[in-house]
C-alpha cells in the first residue's frame, strides 16, 4: 500500500511545486513593475519610438523605456526595454540583457523549471494569463520576452468584430 501511494504523492507534490512557481509568474505580471494589460504612457522613462502593423494587421505601438529603476536585474546589466502595445494597453514586454547564466537560474528559482521549444531554441513557462520566453541571441546577449494572451485575445476578437459587423451590412 505505502509502495503504491509514494509515487503518487511525488507527482501531486512535484504538480503543486510547479502550480505555485506559475502563480508566482502571473501574479509579478510582467517585468519589475511594468504590468502586462496596463497603460503603456503610466510606465516611468516610456517614449513611444513608432505605430506599426502587428501581423500586418493590429494597429500598435511600440515604446521604448529608460528609466533608473530598470536598468539592472541584480548584477545583470540591462541594454534595451521596449514594450508592445494595443490600444494603449501593454501586451507585450521585450527586455535584452547581457548574458549571464545567473539569470536563467533565477527565473528557474522563481517560475520553476522551464519548458524547452526546440524549434525556436528558446525556454518559456506559460499559463493562460502570461507566457514568459527567454532567449540567447548572438553571443553577449539574452532576451526575456513577457506576452499577455489576454490582450492577443482581445486584438483577435476585434478583428472577427470588425469582420463580422462587414458581414452583418450585407
Amino acid at each position: 500500500m505505502i509502495r503504491s501511494t509514494l509515487p503518487v504523492l511525488l507527482l501531486l507534490v512535484t504538480v503543486y511545486v510547479q502550480a505555485q512557481s506559475i502563480e508566482d509568474l502571473e501574479k509579478r505580471n510582467g517585468f519589475k513593475d511594468i504590468q502586462l494589460g496596463s497603460l503603456a504612457d503610466s510606465v516611468r522613462g516610456s517614449k513611444m519610438k513608432k505605430e506599426f502593423k502587428e501581423k500586418d494587421t493590429y494597429p500598435a505601438k511600440l515604446y521604448s523605456v529608460e528609466h533608473t529603476d530598470y536598468e539592472k536585474i541584480g548584477e545583470v546589466k540591462v541594454k534595451d526595454i521596449e514594450l508592445k502595445a494595443y490600444k494603449d494597453l501593454i501586451y507585450e514586454i521585450t527586455v535584452i540583457t547581457e548574458k549571464d547564466p545567473r539569470l536563467m537560474k533565477a527565473l528557474e528559482s522563481l517560475y520553476g523549471k522551464a519548458d524547452y521549444d526546440m524549434k525556436n531554441q528558446l525556454y518559456f513557462w506559460k499559463s493562460d494569463r502570461i507566457m514568459l520566453r527567454f532567449k540567447a541571441t548572438g553571443k553577449h546577449e539574452l532576451v526575456l520576452e513577457y506576452t499577455s494572451p489576454i490582450v492577443r485575445n482581445m486584438m483577435k476578437e476585434d478583428k472577427e468584430k470588425k469582420v463580422n459587423d462587414i458581414a452583418n451590412d450585407f
